[in-house]
């Protein structure tokens, strides 16, 4: 594999996500030794200048130690208990192992409810960012306690890769306790070979991976190439890797090619954002830019300030997607907005210094940041 140079290497901003296999003894509760080595793997990629989101399983099978269950139960309240206490143990061996490199950690719990909500979703977004920016390490996991349905259904690979497309990172990786993705199933067929590298969202993977009718059941293979079809919609690339390969985190990071590597279309990235907000979500309301506003959107690539503003139509709230239109009435934009309808009105044709003054509190500067912003 000597050619190929893993994307790792260039990727400034990763979610790592780890399966309960890679976090306990194959199920039998944590396996603290494992985790240990995953958060010195982590603490060395920040030294070399890469910012890190986790993305951690395994409450489950820790909640059924710490409560003495032998089988992984079936009702969704137990399951729910079970997550609920080992989400406790799950956060504090974390804590404690990244601790040991002075480095600070924080927990969230989401459910894709959280990612499909806009307001919940710029929430998360900001939140993330501002933990990101501050040097912590945020360690997700699924809301499980809450979540019935997707307790069910749900895995941490879609979930992962929500959370690149959230915080646009530039490479997810995920670990397994296979060597990669196949081209059959190697524990089936002995004439399997590893695929080293393809693109994410290949029809092929998702034949070679089970297809969609596969059985293997949740966290398989497919879970694992669908992930890598969704987080390349925002421009990520993935890795799909064996966890237990000595220093393998590192080793990607340095440039060595290791697992399976699913690249995404780089040049498709903006394209993708904007299909991603541009078809798929109603518009919930209109602002009516003036001239220079419009200008800086088109031709300097500027957030929207309030200033910039003289007119809005429509009930929408934060996080909502509204379209931007000039003075001709020519839709120019579409983006997130960072303020109710209501809060809008009031600081319309204000510059962003009196929002405080206004609301009593600023959210942010603008009223859609250019990052959430997609030009028409």
């Amino acid at each position: 594999m000597s050619h190929m140079q893993s994307i790792l290497a260039k990727s400034k901003c990763l979610v790592v996500k780890v399966g309960s296999t890679l976090v306990t003894n194959e199920g039998q509760g944590l396996d603290s030794v494992a985790i240990a080595q995953w958060a010195d793997q982590i603490a060395r990629l920040k030294t070399m200048g890469k910012q890190v989101v986790l993305v951690s399983s395994g409450a489950i099978a820790e909640g059924m130690q710490r409560l003495g269950w032998k089988k992984r139960p079936h009702a969704v309240h137990e399951l729910q208990a079970a997550a609920a206490v080992g989400q406790m143990g799950l956060v504090q061996v974390y804590e404690t192992c990244f601790r040991k490199h002075q480095l600070h950690t924080a927990q969230i719990l989401l459910t894709h409810e959280d990612l499909a909500d806009r307001k919940r979703y710029l929430n998360a977004r900001s939140t993330l960012r501002t933990l990101l920016a501050l040097n912590v390490i945020p360690i997700i996991n699924e809301n499980d306690t809450v979540v019935t349905d997707e307790i069910k259904f749900g895995d941490n690979d879609t979930l992962a890769a929500l959370v690149t497309n959230l915080i646009e990172a530039d490479a997810l990786v995920i670990m397994t306790d296979q060597k990669g993705l196949y081209s059959a199933d190697p524990r089936k067929d002995p004439s399997a070979t590893l695929i080293q590298e393809a693109h994410a969202g290949d029809a092929e993977l998702e034949k070679m991976a089970g297809g969609a009718g596969s059985a293997l059941g949740r966290g398989g293979m497919l879970t694992k190439v669908l992930a890598a079809k969704r987080a390349a919609r925002s421009g990520a690339h993935t890795i799909i890797a064996w966890g237990r390969e000595p220093d393998v985190l590192v080793r990607l990071a340095q440039g060595e090619a290791i697992g399976t590597q699913l690249t995404a279309d780089e040049s498709n990235k903006v394209a993708a954002r904007k299909k991603w907000l541009a078809d798929h979500l109603q518009v919930r309301g209109r602002l009516m830019l003036d001239a220079g506003a419009a200008r800086a959107l088109r031709e300097e690539g500027k957030s929207l300030l309030p200033i910039g503003v003289h007119d809005l139509s429509g009930e929408f709230e934060r996080g909502e997607v509204v379209t931007c239109v000039d003075p001709s009435g020519a839709e120019i934009a579409r983006g997130l907005v960072n303020y109710s309808a209501q809060e809008a009105r009031k600081i319309l044709k204000k510059p962003s210094s009196e929002i405080e003054t206004i609301l009593g509190y600023v959210d942010e500067a603008e009223l859609i940041h250019r990052d959430s912003l997609v030009l028409l």
